[in-house]
């Protein structure tokens, strides 16, 4: 048995002990996911009410304001009739795999304090396990989502392929934060209260709600800084006009997500040893 304080193995010994450990991660998967939902009357359909719940708020609210400024919306068709439900659907859809993907990264260490010290284990299957569950979510929705697509006539096509190198992206970029986040929130614990705060302000620096063209010159270059705000723009603009993203434009989420995931497991590596006997 590998002793607490030993140094973490490197990436490649690393990405070996994951694959060496996978029937543990799909089964703790399946398990933490069965058991979020065992006794409960609606089960399954609790990661579909509460991201349906915040679109039903959402265009309710702005659906006869940002109706007519969206491309196309002014126009004739299915098209018009549902960009709006689209766009903010999608962005719905996204902000919810990330804010449960960082959510979740940056107590993941916390949550799990008992399993680290009991076992012996590779502990990056912990950030792999909430991928996957955050995954499943995601997957949950996004299928009813692409169901109302290809029902309205709305299905973008081809273009729809670019979803996956988006959501590789963002997926990255949301693991690459929530493991630097998990391993300081074990150290400095008011970092967690700190996210929870900080997360509300960025959903509104992104544009979910509404559109980025609508902002004044002033706003719209401080929104310009948040890397979400390319990414948010790339998946409208896929479903919304059905266009493929200018990826270009992902520079900074694709660099940002590189270093955090580089930093990461840099300070993991160091400090694994240390977050065992803290917790």
């Amino acid at each position: 048995m590998r002793n607490s304080n030993s140094p973490s193995p490197g990436l490649l010994a690393s990405i070996a002990a994951l694959w060496q450990y996978r029937a543990f991660i799909l089964g703790s998967t399946k398990r933490e996911f069965q058991t979020k939902y065992k006794n409960s009357l609606l089960g399954f359909a609790w990661p579909i009410i509460s991201p349906l719940a915040l679109i039903l708020v959402y265009a309710l609210v702005f659906s006869k304001v940002m109706g007519a400024r969206l491309p196309g919306a002014a126009g004739e068709g299915s098209t018009s009739l549902y960009s709006y439900s689209i766009y903010l659907c999608i962005g719905v859809i996204v902000w919810t795999l990330f804010s449960e993907l960082t959510s979740r990264a940056q107590v993941v260490f916390l949550e799990n304090a008992n399993l680290l010290k009991k076992l012996n284990f590779p502990r990056l299957c912990l950030p792999v396990i909430v991928i996957f569950n955050a995954g499943l979510n995601f997957l949950i929705i996004f299928s009813l989502f692409t169901a109302f697509l290809l029902v309205t006539g709305n299905f973008p096509g081809t273009p729809f392929l670019a979803v996956i190198p988006l959501l590789i992206i963002l997926i990255a970029f949301s693991i690459g934060l929530g493991m630097n986040l998990g391993v300081l929130n074990v150290f400095f614990r008011d970092i967690g209260y700190f996210y929870s705060v900080a997360l509300q302000f960025w959903f509104w620096l992104t544009p979910i709600v509404y559109s980025v063209n609508i902002l004044p010159e002033k706003i719209r270059f401080l929104v310009s800084f948040n890397p979400l705000t390319n990414l948010m723009v790339a998946f409208q603009g896929l479903f919304v006009n059905h266009q493929m993203p200018d990826w270009s434009s992902l520079w900074l989420i694709g660099v940002l997500a590189v270093l955090l995931n580089i930093n990461g497991f840099r300070l993991f590596r160091k400090h694994s040893g240390e977050m065992v006997d803290l917790l």
